[in-house]
């Protein structure tokens, strides 16, 4: 028996988002069959623009609690699927075509689908820094958001997806000051600042630059006896920016190296300890992390945030520079047109493609002829 085809109710909190609610809504709302907007308090045109899209409009009075307003907005949708954004994400084109062909494909047997959140883009809009998170779930399965900030979606069994449909984060706003009340309350009322609470209020310290509270606040979630592994991995590596900046170099490559102790080494990591001793012209050693920077290239790093450049072009450009340096100019000439793969257009790239060709005796390839 043909099953029926599945539908998705797009789930929404808002709060004076006249700004991007719009934006967001025309990328997406032709692809759901209802639209819930939970208002947490808006004293804009927020709700007169929401209502140009849904009449499934509530109010929600704001407890400085993301998750009891996120499980609000999920209690009242009604389709087959849940699928939730914020206001200032969106879904660039292609994306729209991957979502309508995931829509298609949806069947009773999955029960969560995971996609990628692009956080930060580049000059040619290409994503620069990027995480995972569950993004559309079976309603019938009630999962639950926990956490009054940076709250998770919590999937604690199901058939889990993964889909290549980017939702694309294009903050309009800062809402530092507010996530730092949020997180004051929060520990005033639930006591012993540890675990994940913990690690909330090190990346706060990390976002103010408050990199001596930061490193404090990391190195004491680093030596607690359990917890997620990808905290702790995010933990190594904004640890060792912070020594960085506190200039504390051998802090700085000790964090690094923390992080084997929670499994392989991913690529973003190996390209932070390349880049420690590509700083200090050690060029060798350098090109060996960059190396492996590239043979964890296929690792997914799971939902941790990661910056995109690591596991595409970078340690191409930085494996050329270092080859140039020591001398072996066609290793630098091949790393250099890997990158180019990647950057097609990069001034500094081809700049660097025209003086290697030049410097490489008796040297034939044509431009790119790889690509």
């Amino acid at each position: 028996m043909t099953e029926h085809p599945m539908t998705i109710s797009l789930c929404m909190i808002v709060k004076n988002e006249e700004q991007t609610l719009a934006r967001c809504l025309d990328s997406v709302a032709d692809l759901m069959d209802e639209i819930i907007i939970v208002d947490t308090g808006s004293t804009d045109q927020t709700k007169t623009i929401a209502a140009r899209y849904t009449d499934r409009i509530y109010m929600f009075e704001w407890k400085d609690d993301f998750a009891a307003a996120r499980n609000e907005s999920f209690d009242k949708a009604t389709c087959s699927y849940i699928m939730w954004l914020d206001a200032d994400d969106v879904l660039l084109e292609p994306d729209r075509e991957r979502l309508r062909s995931l829509k298609q494909r949806l069947s009773k047997h999955i029960d969560a689908v995971v996609m990628p959140l692009h956080l930060a883009e580049g000059e040619q809009g290409e994503p620069l820094f990027s995480t995972r998170r569950v993004r559309l779930v079976k309603r019938e399965r009630q999962y639950r958001w926990e956490g009054r900030l940076h709250e998770d979606l919590v999937i604690p069994q199901g058939q889990v997806v993964h889909a290549d449909v980017a939702v694309t984060h294009r903050r309009m706003h800062d809402h530092t000051l507010r996530n730092q009340r949020i997180l004051a309350r929060w520990i005033s009322e639930g006591g012993k600042l540890e675990g994940r609470l913990l690690y909330f209020h090190a990346n706060e310290c990390f976002d103010r630059g408050a990199y001596a509270e930061a490193a404090e606040a990391f190195d004491h979630l680093l030596e607690e006896p359990s917890g997620y592994r990808e905290d702790r991995i995010t933990a190594c590596a904004r640890a060792s920016e912070c020594y960085l900046h506190l200039g504390k170099p051998e802090q700085q490559l000790d964090r690094l190296l923390h992080s084997f102790r929670y499994g392989v080494p991913q690529a973003d990591l190996c390209c932070m300890i390349g880049d420690w001793f590509f700083t200090r012209d050690e060029w060798s050693t350098a090109a060996y992390w960059y190396d492996q920077a590239l043979e964890q290239q296929h690792h997914l790093p799971g939902l941790r945030p990661v910056p995109l450049p690591c596991y595409s072009w970078l340690p191409h450009v930085r494996l050329s520079h270092c080859y140039a340096h020591i001398g072996k100019l066609e290793a630098s000439y091949e790393h250099n047109q890997a990158a180019l793969r990647y950057l097609p257009d990069d001034p500094h790239l081809l700049d660097n493609e025209r003086k290697l060709r030049k410097a490489i005796p008796n040297h034939s390839s044509t431009a790119r002829s790889s690509k």
